[in-house]
């Protein structure tokens, strides 16, 4: 009996684990630039991985009914990197000088969703951790 407490104590510890494990990417704030928004995700590298880019592609739909696409990255792709360490965490951000602007307050926008996700690691490769995002 004892041995059946002991092994589903560390089945759940290591389901904990799994579910601790990833990176979690949420909604950041918004800021309001010259009349734009500009929003913002907040990356946690619960990975046990170096994450040296990332970058969500966000989908605005915005209250008149357009849609834009904003680029949120966590560095310039060809530039400075900005390494995100296990345990760490980052804001990936909208390059303002490299991307257009979404041209309405933050107020006009209605809906968020993800379009696309790419995550590379110090090797140039794919992050084998999963990653969740919540816009």
């Amino acid at each position: 009996m004892k041995k059946a407490f002991v092994a589903l104590g560390l089945g759940l510890v290591s389901t904990a684990a799994l579910a601790a494990n990833g990176i979690d990417v949420k909604r950041g704030s918004d800021a309001n630039v010259y009349g734009n928004c500009v929003p913002s995700l907040v990356v946690e590298n619960r990975s046990g991985e170096t994450i040296d880019y990332l970058q969500v592609d966000v989908v605005l739909a915005l209250r008149d009914g357009r849609e834009r696409v904003v680029e949120l990255k966590s560095a310039y792709r060809e530039g400075a990197s900005f390494p995100i360490a296990p345990g760490a965490t980052a804001t990936l951000k909208q390059h303002l000088d490299t991307s257009r602007a979404l041209g309405v307050p933050c107020g006009e926008v209605r809906e968020r969703k993800v379009a696309r996700t790419i995550c590379e690691t110090a090797r140039g490769t794919a992050c084998a951790s999963s990653v969740s995002v919540r816009p």
